[in-house]
């Protein structure tokens, strides 16, 4: 290098992992920003841009806000929401057990987002990094528009790094261990035995598996290895599965996670408890749709014992579980 040429980090590998996002603050403003920025992405809502323009500012950023900063009050901790909070706990976890890579993470959708943190990653000296997004089942309106934001991050890059990406591990092995094992350490844990164990995948509209998204199919495949696993030390155990999260008058994936909920309380079911596979981490739509409202739902429709079960998180089976996923792509580089 020569004397006059300024000093360059270089040689690093890097791990940025991914996940939906969260409003900064529990209040209206903030959710409405959050999202604005969200529910404006071409993959999340994908009727013709004028319409949804018109529906976006005329309705929905009109009233949803206020509601959901309700919930989120509701699940709002010290550190923030249990999204932000999990997340970077993930992060650090998997940092520790990666001393030789540079570990950070992102959001989608709020702060910190995906191309400063690239560029952040970059500036370091990181000139190879993985980019995993923690969905463990693939979507067009979660897997792929973080790829559309690490893309649009890499445009603005003049000096880009080499990428890798983080397939789906919907069948994964050690995802589906993870689950089975932790899942089952929580089960042994509840204060009752549960008739049903209810696993409650986040909804997608049901144009996007005609349009070809596997979401639909991954989380059907996934639930079907989990049950299977779990059968073996729970047989009398009935899992079912269901869709949460309906939004608008489109048809979405079913059954719905509120409509099963319901019927398991009418037509007898006095123990019930849910888990949420599908998500990496506890946040808004675990721990204020599915542990309050999911319980008054439940009891409401006659049961009587119901229990959310926490997601992988960055407990031990999780992180054992990423760290083998994140290893295993960066084979070569470490």
């Amino acid at each position: 290098m020569t004397p006059e040429h300024p000093d360059v980090a270089c040689g690093k590998v890097g791990v940025l992992l991914v996940n939906l996002g969260t409003p900064d603050a529990p209040t209206p403003a903030a959710v409405r920003r959050y999202l604005a920025e969200f529910l404006w992405d071409r993959r999340v809502v994908e009727i013709p841009r004028a319409l949804w323009w018109l529906i976006l500012h005329g309705a929905v950023l009109r009233t949803r806000p206020r509601k959901s900063a309700h919930a989120y009050a509701q699940v709002w901790g010290e550190g923030g929401s249990p999204l932000a909070v999990i997340t970077a706990a993930q992060a650090g976890a998997l940092q520790a057990r990666l001393p030789g890579v540079q570990v950070a993470y992102a959001m989608r959708y709020g702060r910190p987002a995906i191309a400063a943190e690239m560029a952040r990653l970059k500036d370091a000296g990181c000139e190879r990094i993985l980019f995993a997004p923690l969905y463990p089942q693939y979507s067009g309106a979660t897997t792929a528009t973080a790829f559309d934001a690490m893309a649009a991050g890499l445009g603005a890059m003049r000096w880009q790094p080499a990428v890798r990406t983080l397939p789906a591990y919907h069948d994964d092995p050690a995802y589906i261990g993870a689950l089975r094992g932790d899942l089952a350490r929580q089960l042994a844990g509840l204060a009752f035995v549960p008739e049903v164990l209810l696993l409650s995948f986040h909804g997608m509209p049901q144009r996007t598996l005609t349009l070809g998204d596997p979401y639909h199919c991954h989380c059907r495949k996934t639930a079907r290895l989990l049950t299977g696993a779990l059968g073996l030390s729970h047989p009398g155990l009935r899992v079912e599965v269901s869709f949460q999260s309906r939004f608008g008058r489109a048809e979405w994936l079913g059954p719905a996670t509120d409509v099963v909920l319901a019927q398991e309380g009418a037509r007898g079911t006095k123990a019930l408890a849910i888990a949420a596979p599908g998500f990496s981490a506890d946040c808004l739509e675990t721990r204020e749709e599915l542990a309050i409202r999911g319980r008054e739902q439940f009891v409401a429709a006659g049961g009587a014992e119901f229990a959310v079960l926490d997601c992988l998180n960055d407990g031990t089976a999780g992180m054992a579980m990423l760290e083998a996923l994140v290893r295993r792509e960066l084979g070569g580089w470490v």
